[in-house]
């Protein structure tokens, strides 16, 4: 039976707490679609390959982590964004975006979820940004891991090859998770107690920033950190509300 597709939104607002965020972009629903749905998809990106890919399932609502709108918003309409609204209008599909609230839930986050990936036994907030934590401070089993087995973990649960700076020590206990952009937060994780930082993409200064803060540095790639989140919540929400579900991987090297 086809649920509503405002009844799928509101479960998303009501788990997600969007409001509680000053983010870089426009949470919750971007482009509007039909008014029932009995598929829902997800994805990391917003872009015409990811619109194609939902147009073949189907899809009445696409949920992405890094939507259309950014910033100040729309102040042009290019031939990229027609294209990409085109193909949103003509398979009558609603777009979605979670973007902050997406990393720092503390269940379907993609934070939340790495950390529970790499085997962490404990769970605490990290890394404030503009008044919200978007992080989490992953402890490991007592006595931790050899770094070169936390460093296969994360090669294991990100399907790739992280770019790794070994500046740490031999066994970690603590590991700062921010996914996506999170190099800035050397100095913070280091602060914490972490022994090592996990994120997507660095900086070029994050080499020796973390080697002289004696941090390891994983790098794991932007796109591969953040499609643990958005899958989960498609999970989440299909289960709600009965509906079928699809994630859809546009695999992204940075």
């Amino acid at each position: 039976m086809p649920a509503k597709v405002s009844d799928v939104l509101a479960e998303a607002e009501r788990l997600l707490e969007p409001s509680r965020f000053e983010d870089y972009c426009q949470n919750g629903l971007q482009v509007p679609g039909p008014q029932e749905l009995d598929t829902i998809a997800t994805g990391v990106s917003a872009h015409a390959e990811l619109f194609e890919l939902a147009a073949r399932e189907h899809a009445g609502l696409l949920l992405v982590h890094h939507g259309l709108f950014w910033g100040d918003g729309i102040r042009v309409i290019d031939a990229v964004l027609k294209r990409r609204l085109e193909i949103l209008f003509d398979a009558d599909i609603a777009l979605a975006a979670y973007h902050l609230p997406l990393d720092a839930h503390p269940e379907v986050g993609n934070n939340a979820l790495l950390a529970r990936a790499i085997g962490a036994e404990t769970v605490e907030p990290f890394a404030r940004h503009r008044g919200e934590t978007i992080g989490v401070l992953a402890g490991l089993a007592e006595g931790g891991l050899a770094s070169g087995e936390l460093f296969d973990r994360v090669r294991t649960i990100t399907a790739r090859e992280p770019l790794v700076f070994d500046s740490g020590p031999d066994r970690v206990q603590r590991v700062a998770i921010v996914s996506g952009a999170g190099g800035d937060y050397i100095d913070e994780a280091a602060a914490a107690g972490a022994d090592a930082l996990l994120t997507g993409e660095i900086s070029e200064r994050a080499m020796a920033q973390a080697k002289e803060q004696r941090l390891h540095l994983i790098a794991a790639g932007h796109y591969a950190t953040e499609t643990f989140g958005v899958r989960r919540l498609g999970e989440h929400l299909a289960e709600r509300f009965a509906l079928r579900h699809v994630f859809l991987d546009v695999p992204n090297p940075v």
